[in-house]
């Protein structure tokens, strides 16, 4: 258990850091002039802009656009200019953290090219010089979702955990905790900037009295705290979700044994009724030109692959058959594309959620044998859906240049 108390101090007199500075050597010097020193268990926190400039991460502002394409391996989000993206480390943050802030006039700042081993290389020389066991945070500013203003978080960090798990333990109240696990350096970075402050200068806070945090190996280092896309209900942005999950989809060949959640289904079906039917009252049930007949039981879906003798459909954990409807209300000429575009939306939306689909021919009138369909219901093929077995990747967005004549 950490003490129950702490104290967190400003590191003053660290001059401006230039490429191939030593910064650990200046960080030594500042706590020592300071009266500070260091003691066994004290954690820095270092403004990750002063490893940026001593590494040299510095590049001309008019290049700004291509350094965050540089960095970038992924967009979540844009609005006007601002795009948030996820960086080659792994993180989301506005403009791949490339900074035009504490530096000079035409110039901006790159994130350091590997945080957690700048963090290591500073708490190796600190403690190599000084005797004492310390840890180190490598802090940069991020805003977040849902919440204004910003603060500061680890991108780096060394001989301390960037986690602090508490699942299994028990609360004040006798329960037992399920889920909680501590961004410990998110939070003590947050503390650090509070005296180092946006625009005084101050690249490094010390925090003291937290000694039970500091660990005897370096560490991985902040990887534990980047959430994988695999657990992260929130990977795309908001106007860019649905060209996002347009370049997601592609045709699924080999699914993996694992079941697809019913209520997903449903709620591609929902997004598939909101498309658009010219003349048609989609809203309705009994006006709409389609319906969808999911295969959920194994035995269901077994019995009408066999019967349609296709071995992709087999693979399948669940299967689709989006049918045209015959209606008073729907022409003829509209009811197809109508349709088509309906299973877009519902392609779209499986494929937002990580789940990959397969539309494919069958013949009509042995799907609407095997399905005992309705007279008036006309099957237009069968979408096999499951979870990919081999990892996707996005389209190639092509030119659509290439695809359009203009009048």
């Amino acid at each position: 258990m950490t003490g129950s108390s702490y104290t967190v101090h400003a590191v003053a007199g660290i001059p401006e850091v230039g490429p191939g500075d030593d910064v650990a050597a200046l960080i030594g010097a500042a706590v020592t002039g300071s009266g500070l020193g260091l003691r066994d268990g004290d954690i820095l926190c270092v403004t990750s802009k002063i490893l940026s400039k001593a590494e040299g991460r510095v590049v001309r502002a008019d290049d700004r656009e291509a350094a965050i394409d540089a960095e970038m391996v992924r967009l979540v989000a844009r609005r006007g200019p601002t795009r948030i993206v996820q960086t080659r480390h792994g993180f989301v943050m506005a403009a791949a953290g490339v900074d035009a802030s504490n530096t000079p006039a035409g110039t901006v700042l790159l994130l350091p090219e590997d945080p957690d081993g700048s963090a290591r290389d500073i708490a190796d020389a600190l403690r190599d010089r000084f005797g004492v066991a310390v840890g180190v945070v490598v802090t940069d500013t991020f805003g977040r979702p849902w919440r204004e203003g910003q603060t500061d978080v680890a991108i780096g960090c060394a001989y301390i955990d960037a986690l602090l798990d508490h699942r299994g333990t028990i609360d004040a109240f006798g329960n037992e905790l399920q889920v909680t696990a501590a961004a410990t350096v998110d939070e003590l970075a947050g503390a650090g900037e509070v005296v180092k402050g946006k625009a005084d200068g101050v690249p490094v806070a010390l925090v003291r009295g937290l000694g039970d945090l500091v660990t005897a190996e370096p560490g991985p280092g902040v990887r534990p705290l980047i959430r994988s896309a695999e657990s992260d209900m929130f990977s795309l942005g908001t106007s860019e979700a649905m060209r996002e999950a347009v370049l997601r989809r592609r045709t699924t060949q080999w699914f993996a044994s694992d079941p697809v959640s019913a209520e997903s289904v449903r709620q591609a079906v929902a997004a598939a009724l909101t498309a658009p039917g010219p003349g048609v009252d989609t809203t309705q049930s009994s006006t709409a030109p389609w319906h969808f007949v999911l295969l959920e039981s194994e035995t269901a879906r077994k019995d009408f692959a066999n019967g349609l003798a296709d071995s992709v459909l087999e693979r399948a954990p669940y299967l689709v058959v989006p049918c045209l409807v015959a209606t008073a209300s729907v022409s003829t000429e509209f009811a197809a594309a109508t349709l088509g575009a309906a299973v877009e939306n519902f392609l779209v939306t499986l494929a937002a959620e990580g789940i990959g689909s397969l539309w494919t021919y069958s013949d009509p009138d042995t799907v609407r044998e095997l399905l005992a369909l309705p007279d008036g219901w006309e099957p237009l093929g069968v979408i096999a859906i499951g979870k990919p077995a081999e990892a996707r990747t996005a389209q190639t967005p092509r030119d659509p240049e290439d695809f359009i004549t203009v009048r």
